[in-house]
């Protein structure tokens, strides 16, 4: 099977389903536009194979790493993640239109990092493509109200931040970083000296492949982006994991905290960083317990598709 990177795939897509979202949001409301997002989902779910494929390798992993025999895959459990994921969409609508309220939130923060959100230097965050990261603008927006940069690989990004404006999101703002250059390092670190936060999503393989770290995750080898931990080495700051995941009806936030420094020599800095993102892969692994259908990559990850299956 050929393995074409997912930005290929998903940058287009995104960026139309976005701007779909935030007419629907200011123009329709849930209630009209949930039977609409179902169907599309369904369609997907019947003629994306490569995306059933994708959740039946996780799903399957899952089960096996943990022995939870009850998390194999099915069709059903399959639709089921997709139907979860239409849900999560949903969701954007309430965060975009100001319904969902930090009191509906629970926020599970032992570390009491909300604390340093106001503090004189940023910090990062990453997070990962479970659950609905869409609600940490509740905590940017409604809680703390601390400017919040979410770096993304997607050429689209000021496009995202005039339609994210245009909902209201007044202090979340998305930064293009395909390539570490100087240019955005030293814009990166003069907004951490600004007391601006950065936030990642660290369970992407990078647009080019050789930034990566091959790791264990859920008992197979697969490829993790190096870049949180490169920009936290370089960048010199405090790295914290953040996880929202829908229980109950209800978000539960979910803040960590994961190094207060990354530091490596030279010659051992590939072993440092593959040890980082290890222990995000073990976290992500804990989490996706959590919330077994909230994992939402449609594309392949471990590149282990078996043809007969989904």
């Amino acid at each position: 099977m050929s393995r074409e990177h997912w930005a290929k795939h998903n940058e287009r897509g995104s960026f139309l389903l976005m701007r779909f979202t935030a007419w629907a949001a200011r123009n329709l409301g849930r209630r009209v536009l949930s039977p609409l997002l179902y169907l599309i989902v369904l369609y997907f779910f019947l003629f994306g194979r490569r995306a059933r494929l994708s959740i039946w390798d996780y799903q399957r992993h899952l089960a096996a790493w943990s022995g939870r025999h009850e998390l194999r895959p099915s069709l059903r459990s399959v639709f089921g993640q997709f139907m979860a994921f239409a849900d999560a969409l949903l969701d954007k609508l309430d965060v975009w239109n100001g319904r969902l309220r930090l009191e509906q939130i629970d926020i599970r923060d032992p570390a009491n990092l909300r604390a340093q959100l106001r503090g004189e230097r940023g910090q990062m965050l990453v997070g990962a493509h479970l659950g609905n990261l869409e609600v940490c603008r509740a905590l940017a927006e409604l809680g703390e109200q601390v400017q919040m940069n979410v770096l993304v690989h997607t050429k689209h990004a000021e496009q995202f931040n005039r339609l994210l404006g245009q909902a209201g999101a007044s202090h979340l703002r998305l930064i293009q970083v395909s390539e570490l250059d100087p240019a955005i390092m030293l814009q990166l670190s003069q907004r951490l000296e600004r007391g601006e936060w950065l936030a990642i999503a660290g369970d992407r393989v990078p647009l080019h492949g050789s930034r990566n770290a091959q790791v264990d995750f859920l008992g197979q080898p697969a490829d993790l982006p190096q870049g949180p931990w490169l920009l936290a080495g370089l960048l010199q700051c405090p790295i914290n994991l953040l996880f929202c995941l829908k229980r109950h009806k209800r978000y539960r936030l979910i803040l960590e905290p994961f190094a207060e420094r990354i530091e490596w020599r030279r010659s051992e800095r590939e072993q440092v960083i593959r040890h980082w993102a290890q222990r995000y892969a073990d976290r992500l692994g804990h989490h996706c317990l959590q919330a077994p259908q909230q994992w939402f990559n449609f594309f392949p990850f471990w590149n282990t598709h078996d043809d007969t299956s989904a």
